[in-house]
């Protein structure tokens, strides 16, 4: 990764990431299949609703006919994250029109938030919206056209974890985390095993005593407060 930020070094670093879209989309697009939607419906969701993790609740919700307040009651609390994520990232666009910062956080993902984190590390903690823009339009497509090709092909795959396409998504999170952290040289690398490892434990433990709709926005929420304690205590 290098310091420029314009649209085409986003493009060639959002590429690797958007081999993870491709898994997750293609298996999101079997799922819907299965569920009973035509592949107009599965790329439909994937342009509206736009988010991994609470497309699959929505499709699996729909399923059992759950109530249309608790699929967006879901819905939100599982991407409720990106409130977050969202806050974090505004501050480099505060000289950004209203516009800018409605695109930037409208498109956001998990993937670009990591990787514009990792970019920090070569930029003098700058980002710029062209950089970033185009990584997030780049990823909304990939994951529009995975998720309509999966449901193209879902007739032809009944199971897709047969196929380990369900552990792409992890791949390249453990990926994203690993250059993040071999390129943050403002934190040492212990403190940030220590968090990596206090979150292991809180997502464990969170598992057996935390609702699943509200598991990733709480450990979150922990999670940094655990790095906050650790960075200003013990380093």
């Amino acid at each position: 990764m290098n310091a420029k930020l314009n649209r085409k070094t986003a493009i060639k670093k959002v590429l690797p990431t958007a081999f993870g879209y491709i898994g997750i989309g293609i298996a999101f697009g079997i799922v819907s299949k299965a569920a009973g939607l035509s592949a107009l419906q599965a790329g439909l969701m994937s342009l509206i609703a736009y988010g991994g993790s609470a497309q699959f609740i929505i499709v699996s919700m729909l399923l059992v006919h759950s109530p249309i307040i608790s699929i967006i009651t879901a819905a939100f609390l599982v991407n409720s994250r990106m409130i977050l994520m969202s806050l974090v990232t505004a501050k480099y666009f505060k000289n950004d029109s209203m516009l800018h910062n409605i695109l930037i956080g409208s498109l956001l993902t998990d993937e670009s938030f990591a990787l514009a984190m990792n970019k920090l590390n070569y930029t003098n903690n700058k980002l710029n919206f062209a950089w970033f823009d185009t990584a997030n339009w780049f990823a909304y497509f990939v994951w529009f056209f995975s998720s309509v090709l999966g449901a193209l092909v879902g007739n032809f795959i009944e199971n897709p974890t047969n196929l380990g396409i369900d552990f792409a998504l992890v791949a390249m999170f453990i990926g994203l985390l690993y250059l993040q952290m071999i390129s943050d040289k403002s934190l040492k690398l212990s403190l940030q095993l220590l968090v990596v490892v206090a979150t292991f434990i809180l997502v464990y433990l969170g598992l057996i005593f935390i609702p699943s709709n509200l598991l990733i926005i709480i450990i979150t929420l922990l999670g940094c407060a655990v790095g906050m304690v650790l960075k200003h205590v013990f380093f």
